[in-house]
């Protein structure tokens, strides 16, 4: 509780994560009601947005009268408007009369003795006074955060004073839900407006975990647990960090997040508004696995409807048409179940096996009713794993091995271990770290043979996902328990193959241990395994430029066709779509994608239809329907979080279609974050394709030095891993026109003439034409204009022929530009029409509207001033405005990453092309422009 006026702190310097337009939309009707009342549930940000727009008003000049009660003031009489008569500046009272004075005087001195003998009149009169006076000197804020707390004297003592107050007393009032009616509406009244503050989405989350140095990659998982409120979201950031501190390997990309320590709080404090009856009914629900109304009904909660819809006014859960429950936040149900005490939570089971009708679910909920051993119960459980199993839901069914195991009676240790084997196994398919960890750990402690210690082994590092780089002890240890065992041995020698590659971004280690994984599983009699070594050489040998390849991926496609165990994702069948992907044989890579779309879905496995939606979208994006490629990519970000995946990949995919199809800054916000994310896992291969998102948006909008920097890095991280195959990740072109852009063409040119000689040899027709696109620009900075607009044209026309329409587009966009550079501006105006044209026609929203404005190298503004600048390259007319503006050299080279003597030199000839001598000409010049 305080007074402000002038400053206010805004510690941090940032605005709430999240909620930029929903303070301007609270300021707004503000402006025009002069009351707001601000609702949402515990925790999630009302008090930040508060905070800011007290801020703001103070630096305006304001009277900011704040007060905070706490939950205990509610039930002291007159508490909260004792509080906020105390902050208020002694001058206010000056005017007061002297039965006036008493009364505050009394109330501020001894506001918990008896009201009976204080002048109730004289104190409304009071608080009315001061709230004039202080609005005779300017406008005032009263700002109340947790007005639930404000007790019913003080509500009522203010609901006078406000009525009589003139319009400078605005009130802003944050309450926090109780799923009822907010209870401050009758200070506020009838017709406040009401804001409720919406919960963050799975980008604002990622901006507040980096805010507080937790792992962006976290962010969707995060999310899902927290619902996006804010401070349960930096809850289980803390809890999840710490308990990957304290294990081995770190944080895993698919396992449950623990709901305990101040996250636990958080979520009791949600669930708090609830009455007891009504928790009960949750509990059911958190204990189902699909719950809904009808399923609790038949439990014995036949009220469920009426105490759903009090958790659902707390905005704790939705309950849709058919009755369907989910809960907002995934911790509330694991708090809820954490909670319970263990008869409570054995009765909930019993009542739902009888009420369920999946007999799988029936299984699952008598075993959780019970916990003594049960031969026949275990067996039942075991075939209810093999149904899972059968639909491709395998992590359900790696939870009911354990379970089946656990109700495994001791004289029946080979059946236990059997179950145990089976569960880490389906773990490790589901890409479930805790429960391939919880089942191997069981198989060690017991007395396994060392193909079972070996299988479970193998099972924890396929649930790792991308995050390979932390299980060198576990592949010894594999390593030790398969000698003499090829097929086992050659098992592990694939995934140290995957290892290498993902984490070591080594393929030359990678390709030596498929081969050495392919001979082992010839003389094992593993097909399967063979196929699969066959695969990783033939996607290293197209990294490493091997000429043989293909002959190798269609060895690996001759084999039977193997029943994916390692994931569609490591079959010869996907590679061989990248790698039409890779040649522009983009029909027939769309066609085959869409055969293995459904088929991924009913495997169970999330990476594989990650990973095909992924290639989906890079097919559409290169085929020029941005439209269709944003919904895969879409799709595939959402599975990335419901499944809790690596968020690395999915970030660059988005980045990927925002960047052709949607817009430029949301592009480069996934790229960074995907970046982040990669950088975390040490994923090298996605962090070389974030950064490359980043560098083509750098380079799309005018920032050209950093579009340099940034693509550098790529080239650095391409050159460690041995990467020679340029159509693998397209950044040769990218590079050479943002050093074009940056004022330095003959490293450009040095650039496109060493790839173009790859690419030749390789036989890579659309990377060449992406080569000679920058090449065209080359020699139209070194003055060869003629040169550049037949180069150009005829690479346009090559990329008409590739049928790549967003690159042919691109090309007619760097046309335009070298004919405006050299004064031809029908033919410029030409080129950027059929430019744009395409953009539209392809739905590149963001490209289209950079061909429909001029560019920043003088475009077609209409004006003379135009001519003289059409001669500057877009390096220069960028220092030129900088200077123009009076930047100082050493200011320009900081904002445009150059030294100050490349300022020097450039600045040298943008006088010379345009005539000038001095500073202020310039400046003269542009703004005749």
């Amino acid at each position: 509780m305080g007074v402000a006026t002038g400053h206010a702190d805004t510690t941090g310097g940032h605005p709430p994560v999240g909620h930029g337009e929903l303070i301007k939309a609270v300021d707004r009707a503000l402006t025009t009601h002069g009351r707001v009342l601000l609702t949402g549930p515990a925790g999630s940000g009302k008090t930040e947005v508060l905070r800011a727009l007290t801020a703001a008003a103070a630096l305006r000049h304001e009277t900011v009268l704040g007060l905070a009660p706490g939950a205990t003031d509610r039930w002291i009489p007159e508490a909260s408007a004792a509080a906020l008569l105390a902050s208020v500046p002694a001058a206010a009272l000056d005017s007061l009369s002297g039965p006036q004075r008493t009364a505050i005087a009394l109330l501020r001195r001894e506001a918990d003795a008896p009201r009976a003998g204080r002048d109730h009149v004289a104190l409304r009169l009071a608080v009315v006074e001061v709230l004039r006076t202080l609005a005779a000197r300017g406008p005032v804020l009263l700002a109340l955060d947790n007005a639930q707390w404000l007790d019913a004297e003080s509500t009522d003592l203010l609901r006078f004073a406000l009525r009589l107050t003139p319009p400078r007393v605005r009130v802003l009032a944050a309450e926090c839900v109780q799923g009822g009616a907010p209870l401050c509406e009758p200070l506020c009244g009838p017709d406040t407006p009401q804001i409720r503050v919406p919960p963050l989405g799975t980008d604002e989350v990622a901006e507040l975990l980096v805010r507080r140095g937790l792992p962006a990659r976290l962010a969707g998982r995060i999310h899902q647990a927290s619902g996006g409120n804010p401070r349960l979201a930096l809850a289980l950031g803390h809890s999840l960090a710490e308990a990957a501190g304290s294990r081995e390997g770190g944080a895993h990309h698919a396992d449950p997040l623990p709901v305990s320590g101040q996250a636990r709080e958080v979520a009791r404090r949600l669930l708090g508004v609830v009455p007891a009856q009504a928790r009960r009914t949750l509990l059911f629900a958190a204990l189902a696995a699909r719950p809904t109304t009808a399923l609790l009904r038949r439990a014995g909660r036949p009220d469920a409807e009426a105490e759903l819809a009090v958790a659902e006014r707390a905005a704790l859960l939705t309950v849709e048409e058919d009755g369907t429950i989910r809960f907002i936040a995934g911790a509330l149900p694991t708090a809820l179940a954490a909670d319970a005490g263990w008869p409570e939570r054995a009765a909930g089971h019993a009542a739902l096996a009888a009420a369920v009708d999946d007999p799988v679910q029936a299984v699952r909920h008598r075993a959780l009713a019970v916990d003594a051993p049960d031969e026949v119960l275990a067996a039942e459980i075991t075939e209810a794993a093999a149904s899972c199993r059968r639909r491709g839901q395998r992590a359900q069914a790696a939870e009911l091995g354990l379970l089946a195991a656990d109700r495994t009676p001791g004289h029946l240790p080979a059946e236990e271990l059997a179950r145990l084997v089976g569960a880490a196994e389906d773990a490790g398919w589901a890409g479930r770290a805790d429960l391939a960890r919880r089942a191997t750990r069981a198989v060690l402690a017991r007395d396994a043979s060392p193909a079972d210690r070996v299988r479970a082994r193998l099972a924890v590092i396929d649930a790792e996902g991308q995050a390979l780089g932390s299980l060198d002890e576990t592949f010894a240890h594999a390593v030790a328990d398969a000698e003499g065992d090829p097929a086992l041995q050659a098992a592990i020698r694939l995934r140290l193959a995957w290892k290498h590659n993902l984490s070591d971004g080594d393929p030359v280690l990678s390709r030596d241990a498929a081969a050495q994984a392919g001979v082992l599983a010839r003389s094992g009699g593993d097909q399967v395994a063979e196929a699969m070594a066959l695969t990783v050489r033939a996607r290293m040998g197209r990294i490493l430029g091997d000429p043989d390849a293909e002959e190798i991926l269609a060895e690996a496609l001759a084999l039977p066709a193997p029943d994916v165990p390692l994931g569609m994702r490591n079959a010869p069948q996907y590679l061989a779509v990248r790698h039409a992907l890779f040649d522009d044989r983009l029909a027939d890579a769309g066609r085959q994608l869409l055969v293995l779309l459904p088929a991924v879905r009913r495997t169970g496995s999330a990476e594989d239809v990650f990973e095909v939606l992924r290639s989906l979208t890079e097919v559409e994006l290169r085929r020029g329907r941005c439209a269709a490629a944003t919904a895969h990519a879409r799709d595939a970000l959402r599975l990335t979080v419901e499944a809790g995946l690596s968020p690395g990949p999915a970030w660059y995919v988005a980045a990927m279609a925002e960047a052709m199809g949607g817009g430029f800054p949301r592009a480069a916000g996934y790229a960074r974050r995907g970046i982040q994310a990669s950088e975390e896992e040490h994923d090298q291969i996605f962090l070389s394709r974030g950064l490359y998102v980043l560098g083509l948006v750098e380079l799309a909008t005018g920032e050209a030095a950093k579009a340099v920097a940034t693509l550098r890095r790529v080239a650095e991280l391409e050159a460690a891993q041995q990467v020679v195959d340029p159509s693998i990740l397209r950044w040769h072109g990218e590079l050479a026109e943002a050093l074009v852009a940056a004022d330095a063409p003959d490293e450009a040119a040095e650039l496109q003439a060493r790839v173009r000689t790859t690419a030749l040899g390789l036989g890579r027709t659309s990377v060449i034409a992406a080569l000679d696109r920058a090449r065209g620009l080359c020699l139209s900075a070194h003055g060869e204009a003629e040169a550049a607009v037949a180069l150009l044209e005829d690479t346009a026309e090559r990329f008409a022929g590739l049928e790549l329409p967003l690159e042919r587009a691109r090309t007619l966009l760097a046309l335009a530009r070298v004919e405006r550079r050299r004064r031809r501006r029908a033919p410029a105006r030409a080129a950027l029409a059929a430019a744009a044209e395409a953009f539209a026609r392809a739905g590149a929203t963001p490209w289209a509207e950079l061909a429909r404005e001029p560019s920043p190298s003088g475009g077609e503004s209409g004006g003379g001033g135009a001519r003289p600048l059409a001669a500057l390259t877009e390096a220069e007319t960028r220092l030129a405005v900088l200077v123009a503006q009076g930047a100082s050299n050493q200011e320009a080279a900081a904002k445009l990453f150059v030294s100050v003597k490349t300022v020097e030199a450039r600045l040298t000839r943008i006088y010379q092309k345009l005539d000038v001598r001095s500073r202020a000409q310039l400046a003269t010049t542009l703004r005749v422009r």
